[in-house]
């Protein structure tokens, strides 16, 4: 058996962790909005995309112990990545981005659409999956920093299901009771 120290096994654990941060990073410039809204294209890209990176991953081992020791490492520099980001709202908000708003009120913001590339007719089919169904009552609907689109009426009787509209909800009514107080 080879010593974890080998130098084949040093290079396929910096190759991975390589090929891991690109990955990261192309995913943070080429838009968030991809990651909740996969369809059969998405897929098929996310596929070759890790048939592409393996061998730039593991080069030439292609043993068990080779791709283990390249999944441990994917593993491992995750949940360190995870960790700083947790820790550093300043990172975070540089590789994850920052939610952003795409309807106010039942108007459109159209230049944040543009920006994101979103055309309308996505927008109006996700606030439709939310149980809306007309733009001009939605009080607020955001994309949020994981690529998914929160959706809250302005009746408030179809908040949606997702942890972030509901969290965003109840702020809302916690910072109207406080306004109301004072």
């Amino acid at each position: 058996m080879h010593s974890l120290f080998n130098s084949n096994y040093v290079d396929v654990v910096v190759r991975s962790i390589l090929v891991y941060l690109f990955i990261v990073v192309a995913i943070r410039i080429f838009g968030k909005k991809e990651l909740a809204q996969l369809s059969v294209i998405d897929l098929v890209f996310i596929l070759l995309i890790s048939n592409a990176v393996q061998n730039a991953m593991v080069g030439q081992d292609s043993s068990l112990s080779g791709g283990l020791l390249a999944a441990g490492a994917l593993f491992i520099t995750n949940f360190i990545l995870k960790r700083i980001l947790y820790k550093s709202q300043r990172l975070n908000q540089l590789l994850e981005g920052k939610p952003v708003l795409l309807i106010y009120k039942g108007e459109i913001q159209i230049d944040h659409l543009h920006h994101l590339q979103i055309s309308v007719e996505e927008l109006e089919a996700a606030v439709r999956e939310h149980g809306v169904e007309d733009v001009k009552k939605v009080d607020i609907a955001t994309l949020e920093a994981d690529g998914n689109i929160s959706v809250i009426s302005n009746d408030f009787k179809n908040v949606s299901t997702k942890p972030m509209a509901i969290i965003a909800h109840r702020r809302k009514h916690k910072l109207r009771g406080r306004i109301a107080q004072n």
